[in-house]
């Protein structure tokens, strides 16, 4: 895998094979998601591509993706290049940071196999990370999961001796306006599935009108669906600032020094915010300010509860969503997957079954009415008389 310079390579194609698109082209991909369109390609660097950012990607209609790092480093057997493959999204992997000196964002880029090319001239290469290939780099990985346990349990044990009090008496939790005690409390996070978890609870949230909190970017996932969020926490950066000022309570999700680079947008709206400080993600703060503040029940959504989940976040962070999850676990409810335990399959076949039911019903329980039978017996009679008088 490697990137090819312009000045030590022309090669160049003959003919126009490949997918060809403008390149969206950052080194964060969740920024980059922002801006790409469908029928676009991805130019990311993203090392361990994990699901819920390839699973974005399918679903802004990436027509294909060039990722400058190792989409599965070896370090677990993290979901997201599975994703792409099962979608029928290119995923050409490896190719090094220095395509981001040739490519610029909104350049005419093609992928050909393993290649790029700008025009006719080819600009990196790497792996065509599908069948095989992805077969046999998800088999190392699972060799090499043993590191990131180990890695996992110290940052557990760390993260237990910097946010103990918080996480057993909730200290320094901001004193929300929002009435969340006695109340159910809807967490949503960009998770795997959540958009369609949330539609799932669409009948629950309308019935028990629980408090919504919502995680960073899932504020607009929130308002898509016709519901206003009640707190939003996170840093702040993949929200739109349609949804900070919405009226939603803000909470801006501060690094444990108290730096918060997400305040400034904030104040630049003119809305008011709490800033918390916290080694933790801005998940784990969501599920314990429901906990602290008396939710009598956390219905999370999207939020991550396996451990390829929590490594899948690709950083030391996610120990604690691991350590919170058992804090608040006999209030929680995880709706992950609850869209995929019942789906509605009723053809047209059923629908005619079902209507003649009905009318069958309604026919049996009006005969065995005195007056419905009196009026049919009356009917009869008067269009026997009708026909006996005119034949």
């Amino acid at each position: 895998m490697s990137v090819v310079s312009p000045r030590k390579s022309r090669r160049r194609r003959k003919n126009g094979a490949g997918i060809a698109g403008v390149a969206r082209v950052d080194r964060r991909t969740k920024d980059l998601l922002h801006r790409i369109r469908p029928g676009e390609i991805a130019v990311v660097v993203h090392e361990d591509l994990d699901q819920v950012s390839a699973t974005e990607l399918v679903e802004r209609g990436a027509a294909a993706v060039v990722n400058c790092r190792r989409s599965v480093s070896g370090r677990y057997p993290n979901n997201g290049p599975f994703v792409l493959a099962h979608a029928g999204v290119p995923l050409v992997d490896d190719v090094g940071d220095g395509i981001l000196d040739v490519v610029r964002e909104g350049d005419e880029i093609r992928v050909d196999g393993g290649e790029v090319f700008a025009g006719d001239v080819l600009v990196a290469s790497g792996l065509l990370l599908t069948g095989d290939a992805l077969s046999r780099v998800m088999a190392e990985a699972y060799q090499g999961m043993g590191d990131s346990l180990e890695q996992f349990a110290r940052n557990t044990m760390e993260y237990l001796q910097v946010e103990r009090d918080l996480v057993l008496r909730g200290e320094g939790l901001p004193p929300v306006r929002t009435a969340i005690a006695g109340r159910h409390a809807v967490v949503v996070v960009r998770g795997r599935h959540f958009r369609d978890d949330l539609r799932t609870l669409r009948g629950y949230i309308a019935d028990v009108k629980p408090v919504l909190i919502a995680v960073d970017g899932a504020a607009d996932a929130l308002l898509e669906e016709g519901w206003t969020p009640d707190v939003i926490i996170g840093d702040m950066d993949s929200v739109t600032s349609d949804a900070l000022t919405g009226g939603a309570e803000l909470v801006v999700h501060a690094y444990p020094d108290g730096r918060a680079p997400g305040l400034a947008r904030v104040e630049a709206l003119g809305v008011d915010a709490h800033v918390f400080p916290s080694a933790g993600t801005s998940e784990d703060i969501a599920l314990l300010l429901a906990h602290e503040h008396g939710a009598e029940l956390i219905v999370a959504v999207g939020a991550h509860d396996n451990l390829v989940e929590f490594l899948d976040k690709g950083r030391a962070g996610m120990a604690s969503t691991f350590v919170v999850r058992l804090r608040v676990g006999p209030r929680l409810v995880d709706a992950k997957g609850v869209n995929l335990l019942y789906t509605s399959r009723v053809g047209t076949r059923d629908m005619v079954v079902l209507v003649g039911s009905a009318l069958v019903a309604m026919l049996v329980a009006g005969f065995a009415s005195p007056s419905i039978r009196l009026v049919v017996r009356n009917t009869i009679d008067w269009a026997q008389d009708l026909w006996r008088s005119v034949f």
